[in-house]
């Protein structure tokens, strides 16, 4: 499972004009699926998504996490980012999950998620998806799990 993290001050994300997710200061998380992942690697996702230390505290070092800011967190799933990009023109996706898998693990770390943390977002899963975000620093890690 993957995660490309980005601090933002606001993002929010549309689909056919209606605003369906939206977030100020806080994380903005495009997530990609990957065949052979499981709950417990959404489950460790999250842990790190809210607990990664990518805010700036009172002397400018990254010291603090999302929960120590209350910040928003709007979890876009991006089955793009599991492209295998090594060879030739044109991105496979063999190593992307199947629709029905990443459906259901993208749902099962946003309740997760809804669960754990006060202020969450998402898009929607398989829409055509506009995603307007003010990045912050700009600071984007990738997250591996």
């Amino acid at each position: 499972m993957k995660g490309l993290l980005q601090r933002v001050r606001g993002a929010r994300v549309e689909v056919a004009g209606e605003i369906v997710g939206a977030v100020d200061q806080g994380l903005l998380v495009l997530v990609a699926v990957e065949p052979g992942d499981t709950r417990e690697h959404a489950d460790k996702l999250l842990h790190k998504l809210l607990n990664y230390r990518v805010f700036s505290d009172e002397q400018g070092k990254m010291n603090l996490s999302l929960k120590d800011v209350a910040g928003g967190l709007l979890l876009v799933s991006q089955f793009t980012l599991a492209a295998d990009t090594r060879s030739g023109m044109r991105p496979s996706f063999s190593t992307a999950a199947s629709p029905a898998l990443g459906a259901e693990l993208f749902d099962y770390l946003l309740q997760q998620a809804k669960g754990q943390h006060a202020d969450v977002a998402s898009g929607r899963f398989g829409a055509d998806m506009q995603v307007h975000l003010v990045n912050d620093g700009p600071v984007t890690f990738m997250l591996q799990i």
